[in-house]
């Protein structure tokens, strides 16, 4: 047998432990998580390897139903992962309310081949875990259900070998050595960005977006300039804090998995700016990296 290689869409609705799974498969934290929906806005691609294959795998934002701009392009991101997709991985729990019938057809619909993934079996019973196995083979018939959980790691094995044995023959897209095609800016942002949904609420996470303006690797230190940015002036005074206290300790914990990521000391400086409605207006949202 040959080398395999191909791309699998990783789709759910928010909150089902997309980003949890696709980190405990690649063996590395890559995707941000955290207890709020709604936490991945962009694709995030994710490479397995090893020496006979390699998996491109896609994070996507959760399916939801858009309210403005910003999820129509957060939408059409999980439109692209399931277009150039060989296998698609749809992660559900045990919640029946994943179970609605429009949803269920549109699960149905898709022609690539389907594994669907009962995710959180370590809080289920196994009389709910066995009747959601069998709703989901009398109405969409996937080439596999598995259960598993990815915060504790269980099954998660199976999805790889499920996923190997339906790659096509193909040698690897990508070097060997990569572990996504995202930028360390991208990345960098993204650990800004956790922060901000692990400490605050109501709106503030979904109201920000941060930008990486300067990135200077002196060789021993990077020297790094963010931008967070809001819609309101209210926002940013909350963003902000006492006396600044509340975005030193964004700053301070993102510091240091931004260390971690890239293995250097870092100086990390963050400002917030006012971007007036930016999740509603096409061109803030291109310039963010929301492309159509």
């Amino acid at each position: 047998m040959g080398h395999k290689a191909g791309f699998v869409s990783i789709i759910g609705k928010p909150n089902v432990g997309k980003s949890t799974l696709m980190n405990k498969l690649l063996g590395v934290s890559l995707s941000i998580v955290t207890p709020k929906a709604q936490t991945t806005r962009h694709r995030i691609k994710g490479i397995f390897n090893t020496e006979d294959v390699q998996i491109v795998f896609s994070d996507t934002p959760g399916i939801l139903d858009p309210h403005y701009l910003l999820h129509e392009k957060m939408m059409e991101s999980v439109k692209s992962s399931l277009e150039d997709a060989d296998v698609v991985l749809f992660i559900t729990d045990l919640t029946e309310a994943y179970m609605d019938e429009d949803f269920r057809a549109k699960i149905a619909a898709i022609k690539t081949p389907l594994i669907i993934v009962l995710n959180k079996i370590d809080i289920s019973t196994q009389n709910e875990i066995n009747k959601l196995v069998h709703a989901w083979k009398k109405h969409v018939n996937p080439h596999a259900i598995i259960p598993v959980s990815a915060k504790e790691n269980f099954n998660v094995k199976l999805i790889e070998e499920a996923l190997i044995n339906l790659l096509p023959e193909a040698p690897p897209y990508f070097p060997k050595e990569d572990l996504s095609d995202s930028s360390q800016r991208f990345f960098i942002s993204e650990f800004i960005r956790e922060k901000i949904f692990l400490h605050y609420q109501e709106e503030i996470p979904y109201s920000t977006e941060v930008g990486i303006e300067t990135f200077k690797d002196e060789g021993t230190l990077v020297r790094i300039g963010a931008v967070i940015f809001v819609e309101r002036e209210s926002q940013k005074a909350i963003l902000i804090g006492h006396k600044g206290e509340s975005l030193k300790r964004i700053g301070t914990e993102a510091r240091k998995d931004i260390e971690t990521f890239l293995g250097k000391k870092v100086f990390l400086e963050i400002f917030v700016k006012v971007e007036k409605d930016w999740r509603k207006n096409e061109n803030k949202l291109r310039r963010f990296g929301y492309s159509s």
